[in-house]
């Protein structure tokens, strides 16, 4: 019997929603939900069953986040960042909501689907670098039309303060 392109994409769509329902891990097609799935299943964590707050968790109940790419270089980018009323209390929220709140970071490149190369990070070492960029950030006066704040994370900085797990 033949079976369409359209047939089959739509017979493998219900099929992805299926098992991600019956797993409790959301939407697979949420912008890059179904990378975080493939990463957590690859590193033995718990896909986290919400689509906001931590991507997964690891060792039972630590959660941890997430950033991938579909780019011919590694990186990471943090955007989107709420912006706090001093910069005091934004270094306070970015410790204990934002960035800190999850021990490790975890980076993963992807072509065809596939993790092709996937790093971890811990926290210290991803605010170290976040702070003095985001510092620049909240002193501009004018913010544009998107107050918030975001940086992106070099491969050049994730490969020489993470540990390669692929």
């Amino acid at each position: 019997m033949f079976v369409s392109p359209e047939q089959k994409f739509a017979s493998l769509f219900e099929d992805m929603c299926k098992l991600c329902n019956d797993n409790r891990w959301g939407d697979p097609f949420a912008p890059g939900r179904g990378r975080e799935i493939i990463m957590a299943n690859s590193l033995g964590h718990k896909v986290a069953p919400k689509l906001s707050g931590a991507d997964a968790y690891e060792n039972g109940d630590e959660p941890v986040e997430y950033k991938s790419t579909t780019q011919n270089k590694i990186s990471a980018t943090y955007n989107g960042i709420s912006v706090q009323e001093t910069w005091e209390k934004q270094v306070e929220y970015l410790n204990n909501e934002k960035i800190c709140k999850y021990k490790n970071h975890y980076y993963a490149r992807f072509k065809d689907g596939k993790i092709i190369e996937m790093y971890k990070m811990g926290c210290n070492k991803v605010i170290e670098y976040l702070l003095p960029r985001l510092k620049i950030q909240f002193d501009k006066e004018k913010k544009g039309k998107d107050p918030r704040l975001g940086v992106q994370v070099t491969k050049k900085y994730i490969i020489n303060n993470s540990v390669k797990l692929l």
